[in-house]
């Protein structure tokens, strides 16, 4: 099982953890994440292009002896950026250090850091695009280098000090990887995209964290619950605990197609991983304009959400899904939008029969 410990590249403007299809991590999830973990890339579920040549990197380094080049992983919340960093030091038998950008607000944090590190040691740089840039400016040097200047003083007296470094391992971690500046991405060695799961492979997840917390799931629950897991293993986890509860409470403890979905249906996650928001983001572009097109402050207005809301936490899973299309003129509703709903466009809507298509074509 696979997923990352820490949220989006900024403050969320809904903490996405309250929401039970959101791909943030809360304490529950964090302490349960930290039991269920794999240790190898042998355990390692998904992402096998990733998991292959990062592999082929980690053996490399060890048959010379030498610490393994610095790794970025980029991809979205609750892929398993912050497992493979582990899984990365524990293959490359080292301690792991961690930390993350917005906690390092001052070349004297990142400093500090560095000149602690023991030899080999891997440092896991969560959401390293949030770093500040005196702190970034650092990094460069200490890279490729394993040096850092160390500034004493003020002014015209100011000294530069500098410091060797023992040979370590940076991983850095992004959910936004455009937001890193060309020279920081060039000193890794190796980069890996995290790509969101397939169901089969979220499956191998749901069934190897049942036997973990030791629940009893049939094939046709484990795939219930993945189909609504919006490609995600952080959320196929969360579902699986909230099936988990309801099992227990209402029905044998046993967790059948039937039961994931009659549980899933009381936490208002339906059959394609949409939850109360998503809903009603679609409901209001359907039923009160006609499917669009319709401005983001309007939509977000009808819903009673804020602008935020709707366009970084509802809006990116809609669009990845088809169904919605963000136009110049507006937000748009795409027919699977009518379809999922079980409504029935208008002749003048976007993509209706005989009418022109998003972009007029």
């Amino acid at each position: 099982m696979n997923w990352d410990d820490t949220a989006g590249a900024g403050p969320a403007p809904e903490d996405a953890a309250d929401r039970l299809v959101g791909a943030s991590a809360d304490g529950e999830d964090q302490a349960v994440e930290a039991a269920l973990r794999p240790k190898s890339l042998d355990e390692f579920v998904g992402q096998e292009r990733v998991r292959v040549q990062l592999d082929l990197v980690l053996k490399a380094a060890l048959a010379r002896g030498a610490t393994a080049d610095h790794v970025l992983l980029s991809g979205a919340p609750g892929l398993g950026k912050t497992t493979l960093s582990m899984i990365i030091a524990a293959e490359m038998n080292a301690p792991i250090r961690i930390t993350s950008g917005p906690a390092i607000q001052h070349a004297g944090d990142l400093a500090a850091i560095l000149s602690s590190l023991q030899e080999g040691e891997v440092l896991f740089l969560d959401e390293i695009h949030r770093m500040s840039r005196p702190a970034e400016e650092m990094l460069y040097m200490a890279m490729e280098d394993f040096r850092v200047d160390v500034i004493v003083g003020k002014g015209p007296g100011a000294t530069a000090i500098p410091l060797e470094l023992p040979p370590f391992t940076l991983v850095g971690a992004t959910t936004r990887a455009g937001l890193l500046p060309p020279p920081l991405r060039d000193r890794f060695g190796f980069t890996g995209h995290m790509e969101f799961y397939e169901s089969a492979e979220l499956e191998r997840v749901i069934h190897r964290s049942a036997q973990l917390l030791d629940l009893e799931i049939d094939t046709e629950g484990a795939a219930e619950i993945a189909g609504r897991s919006r490609g995600t293993p952080r959320i196929a986890n969360r579902l699986l605990r909230r099936v988990r509860d309801y099992a227990q409470v209402k029905e044998d403890g046993r967790i059948t197609r039937e039961v994931a979905g009659v549980a899933l249906a009381v936490y208002e996650v339906d059959a394609r991983g949409l939850d109360r928001l998503d809903r009603a983001v679609l409901q209001a572009l359907l039923k009160l304009f006609g499917g669009g097109p319709v401005g983001l402050s309007t939509l977000a207005v009808a819903v009673g959400e804020e602008r935020e809301t709707v366009e970084e936490v509802a809006e990116p899973f809609l669009v990845r899904e088809g169904l919605l299309a963000r136009t110049p003129r507006g937000r748009v509703a795409t027919p699977a939008a009518w379809a999922h709903l079980g409504l029935v466009p208008p002749q003048q809507a976007p993509g209706a029969a005989g009418q022109p298509g998003l972009f007029g074509a």
